[in-house]
């Protein structure tokens, strides 16, 4: 066949190929009507998809109802704003007055003061400078006053210039003086010294630690020369030496069992004080810069006591800790509602010392508060809230789902409104929400006991009456609690129940909602499979006709072939 015969109408000037199209196109009216049925299936396959979604969410918070400790949460609170209070579920409700007569305190080891060398070995200070002075505080250069007398310094200058410039300024009216035993400095005058002025530019009073006295002596409040904390200990300035060690430097001692290494050459003060901080020893290690001393604190409060032990000459001997003082700590006392004298080893009041089960209280001073002891009805009402709105989502999916309109006598549907199975899962859900809750005693039988009623002409809940319900959780928790937690008859477990049933459980195909999708995913399957038939069919159709209409074409390609022949063999001669 010659291909331009294909061309429809060419020989016969018929368009048959708008002739089939046109008839395959009318017979193809079942695959539209199936596939129009296929997209309506997957819409309520995915309507029924969020539906199970939403009913999930209502299954979650109703479970959340009956949530162990939920109705017997407490809330806690202090007349005293600097007290914090606590009370764990179930915690009697109630007011408590506690009087803290005496707060607990830590038993601390006072290490010796002025564990640090002196500035000098001699009362001659001319080779001390002020930048290289051993004082716990640097001093800075500027100026200060004695009796109205500016006094100049820089830091190149050694003590004993400024001891000159001191008397220079007053016109020799003022002395100043270092005492090596004391590792103090001395001001004397014959009248009454007065040191300081508001312009002041130099800490050298604060550093020396002098302060006037109304007198016409001052001396230094406490020794001069301190160990550098960051120093090795060897070189640390320490006025004890340690000898407990190995040929390496190596030593060691015990706080409360533990032990606590060093090497003199490589650790500092600072470094094995925090190494105790780090331990398992349970004691702060710090160093008081103000008296030169290590101090040793328990980090618990109370009337427990602190051990510690070394080879003699050891670390705890050259830090004063060893001859120190040890002051130990109290137990705090305290009463309840005026009741007898109560001790606590900690600030922390609870029930191991006033018996109280779940409520503790940290005092952080001495004086009185009364605890209030209440339910904490703000989380018990915001799980209720949390529900309603779960359950409510449920309902109103479903209502736009289903629901059929009439306007103006014009009746509209919606994608389900035909599936009775669905409407009936409202309202067994409204059921579960309206009925009296069976085998529970107490004042809540039903939502409606809460103050929780549905929204008129809706099958949506709405709280009604707050104050009723505010009321119920506040004093008569006990009865919320059995109303939404008994088992299989309660309300959580009859929601819960109702959910499984048209949700199936876990990943199994069981549950209304996994039956109807599988329906109509088979309906989907069948769609497809009688697409395909049809589809067959007209394709064959197709091929049938354009086969016929082509051969028509050919043999009107030939007729008129053979009349153009005609035509040429036998001329017309008229």
């Amino acid at each position: 066949m010659s291909s331009s015969l294909a061309l429809s109408g060419l020989a016969s000037g018929f368009d048959w190929k708008t002739f089939i199209d046109t008839m395959i196109e009318t017979q193809s009216a079942p695959i539209t009507r199936l596939k129009a049925e296929k997209t309506a299936n997957n819409n309520k396959i995915t309507a029924l998809s969020t539906l199970g979604t939403k009913i999930t969410d209502l299954q979650t918070a109703a479970a959340a109802l009956k949530a162990d400790g939920l109705f017997s949460g407490r809330t806690a609170t202090s007349t005293n704003t600097n007290w914090t209070a606590s009370a764990s579920s179930g915690t009697a409700t109630g007011s408590y007055a506690i009087n803290v007569t005496r707060l607990a305190s830590a038993t601390a080891r006072n290490g010796t003061s002025d564990i640090g060398l002196g500035l000098s070995t001699t009362n001659d200070v001319s080779g001390v400078t002020l930048a290289s002075m051993a004082t716990a505080k640097a001093v800075t250069a500027g100026n200060f006053t004695v009796n109205g007398a500016q006094v100049s310094i820089a830091l190149t200058d050694s003590l004993q210039d400024v001891f000159t410039k001191i008397s220079t300024a007053t016109g020799g009216t003022v002395t100043a003086s270092y005492d090596s035993a004391t590792d103090k400095i001395s001001l004397n005058s014959a009248s009454t010294i007065v040191l300081g002025a508001s312009n002041d530019t130099s800490n050298f009073f604060s550093v020396t630690k002098l302060a006037n006295n109304s007198s016409g002596t001052i001396t230094s409040s406490g020794a001069l020369g301190s160990v550098n904390q960051s120093a090795p200990l060897a070189s640390s300035r320490l006025r004890g030496s340690i000898t407990a060690v190995d040929g390496s430097g190596n030593g060691s001692f015990n706080i409360n069992g533990v032990a606590i290494a060093y090497n003199v050459n490589t650790d500092s003060l600072s470094a094995v004080l925090n190494r105790i901080n780090t331990s398992t020893a349970g004691v702060t290690a710090t160093y008081d810069t103000a008296s030169d001393r290590v101090v040793l604190t328990n980090k618990t409060t109370g009337s427990v006591g602190m051990g510690f032990s070394e080879a003699a000459g050891g670390f705890l001997d050259a830090a004063g800790i060893t001859a120190g003082t040890t002051n130990v700590g109290l137990d705090a006392q305290y009463t309840v509602n005026g009741g007898p004298t109560l001790t606590s080893s900690s600030n922390t009041l609870d029930a191991s010392s006033h018996g109280i089960t779940g409520l503790s209280v940290i005092a952080t001073a001495e004086g009185t508060s009364t605890i209030a002891v209440g339910s904490d009805t703000t989380s018990m009402r915001k799980k209720i809230e949390d529900f309603i709105s779960k359950y409510n989502a449920v309902q109103d999916y479903i209502e736009s789902q289903t629901k059929v309109t009439i306007t103006n006598g014009k009746v509209s549907t919606s994608l389900m409104s035909d599936n009775r199975e669905i409407q009936s899962w409202a309202r067994s859900f409204r059921s579960a929400a309206f009925d009296a809750v069976s085998g529970v005693g107490g004042t809540i039988q039903r939502l409606e006991n809460l103050g929780i009623d549905f929204t008129s002409g809706t099958s949506d809940l709405t709280i009604k009456d707050g104050t009723k319900l505010d009321a119920a959780l506040a004093d008569h928790s006990a009865d919320v609690e059995s109303f939404f937690k008994t088992a299989t008859t309660g309300f959580s477990a009859k929601l819960d129940a109702l959910s499984t049933q048209i949700l199936g459980t876990g990943t199994s195909s069981t549950g209304w909602i996994n039956t109807a999708k599988n329906t109509l995913t088979n309906s989907n399957t069948s769609i497809d499979n009688q697409i395909d038939v049809i589809q067959r069919q007209l394709d064959s159709q197709r091929a049938r006709l354009e086969a016929a209409f082509t051969a028509m074409e050919e043999a009107q390609s030939k007729i008129q072939q053979q009349q153009q022949q005609i035509a040429k063999t036998f001329p017309s001669t008229g």
